[in-house]
Order: C-alpha cells, then structure tokens, then sequence
C-alpha cells in the first residue's frame, strides 16, 4: 500500500513563492495541492507539462536606444553588409511567413 503522503523540501526564491502563492489562495488551492498537480501531471506528460525553452531574441527598436547605442547598430548592419552577411528582403519575409504560419 502506498504511503498517504511524503515530505518535499525544496528551495526557492522567497518572492517568487509569495508571488505564487498570492495566486493559489486567490484560487483557493493550497501550495501543496498545487505541487501535487504539478508532479501528476509530470507523470501524465512524462516530462515537464509545459515547453522550456529561450525566448526569441527580439528586434532592436530604435525607441529604446541611445544615438550611441543606435550608431553602434548601423555600423554593425554596415558591417554585414560589407561582408555579405544579408539576405535579401523576399527571402527574410517569406521566412517570417513560414515562421509564423503567415
């Protein structure tokens, strides 16, 4: 027969536990029913139940940059260019169609 329940002991950062279990109470779910769905679902899944990977780099916007930090830009897009590090224009937005199911 299988134990009732076991003891998990696990650090984590404390704001993000507090952030976290603002939500659960908000919910009406307990921290350790919540660590309880996560496991099953783990097992269910056979793996995380959600994907992990690095998010996408994102475009630099010209907003957000200095004119420093914007001429550093243009003389790094010059500088592919010279090198022939470009591809042209029709194949990069039929890429970002296909990407992107467009």
């Amino acid at each position: 027969m299988a134990a009732k329940s076991a003891n998990l002991y696990a650090r984590i950062e404390p704001d993000v536990k507090e952030q976290a279990e603002g939500i659960l109470a908000a919910l009406g779910i307990p921290a350790s029913n919540a660590i309880n769905m996560f496991y099953k679902q783990i097992i269910l899944q056979k793996g995380l139940p959600f994907e992990v990977k690095l998010p996408m780099a994102q475009p630099v916007t010209m907003r957000n940059l200095s004119k420093e930090e914007l001429d550093a830009e243009i003389e790094k897009g010059y500088a592919d260019m010279v090198a022939g590090r470009t591809e042209p224009a029709e194949k990069v937005f039929a890429d970002i169609r296909r990407d992107y199911g467009l």
